[in-house]
């Protein structure tokens, strides 16, 4: 059934991993992130092990690893950042194949790649492994905010439908002549996703109306 079933970040599966409960596999990643974010960057060894642990869960849940790797395209803009830091950084400066970069930008880049790279690919396997709702769930569990779940969860429900808008009026524009991925077209494509906003918005204010109109105090029964 793959990625079909369920959100479309979720794979279907029956692991161990699938089964465990929601709010423990939150709770192991938020500490495992922490671990990550507290390591120096120097520390290499340990980055080698972080990786090699996210794997080791990956397979163990029997996810396609290439099926995580694909949705880690998410991280281009911090790779690109990455990548320009050695360049605009001050401080000592070497040589890295033909290139004049700066040590301590160096070693900032290798730190932000690293992390953000292990933190995406835990966040996509706890993704692949655990249905939005039962993410939800435990959260709630963790004693989240009541209101910062519901807002959570309404954001889940309604993503397809405002992604759908955004198809639509893709559509639209290519159907009259227009590449939104060429900047002569940056302007339009700019005020499409104002009016997506807007919209979204206002149909944000269409749905509070009526929960209000059926009860709604604040909690979800």
């Amino acid at each position: 059934m793959g990625a079909g079933h369920g959100h479309r970040l979720f794979f279907h599966g029956h692991s161990a991993v699938h089964r465990a409960p929601a709010h423990l596999k939150v709770l192991v990643l938020v500490g495992f992130m922490l671990t990550v974010v507290a390591t120096p960057r120097d520390w290499y060894p340990a980055f080698a092990g972080y990786l090699l642990a996210v794997v080791a869960v990956v397979l163990l849940a029997r996810v396609p690893l290439l099926y995580v790797v694909r949705r880690m395209v998410i991280e281009v803009p911090f790779v690109v950042f990455a990548v320009l830091v050695p360049f605009i950084a001050t401080g000592p400066r070497t040589d890295v194949l033909g290139l004049t970069v700066s040590e301590p930008g160096l070693l900032a880049a290798w730190g932000l790649l690293a992390k953000g790279t292990i933190g995406v690919m835990a966040s996509l396997t706890l993704a692949a492994t655990t249905e939005p709702t039962d993410v939800l769930v435990g959260l709630r569990r963790l004693r989240l905010p009541d209101l910062i779940v519901q807002i959570m969860g309404f954001m889940i429900r309604y993503l397809d439908v405002v992604t759908a808008d955004l198809g639509r009026m893709m559509v639209s524009m290519r159907s009259r002549g227009m590449n939104p991925r060429s900047p002569r077209s940056w302007p339009t494509l700019a005020r499409t996703l104002g009016a997506l906003f807007i919209r979204s918005y206002e149909r944000g204010e269409r749905v509070h109306l009526a929960m209000l109109s059926r009860g709604y105090t604040g909690q979800l029964p």
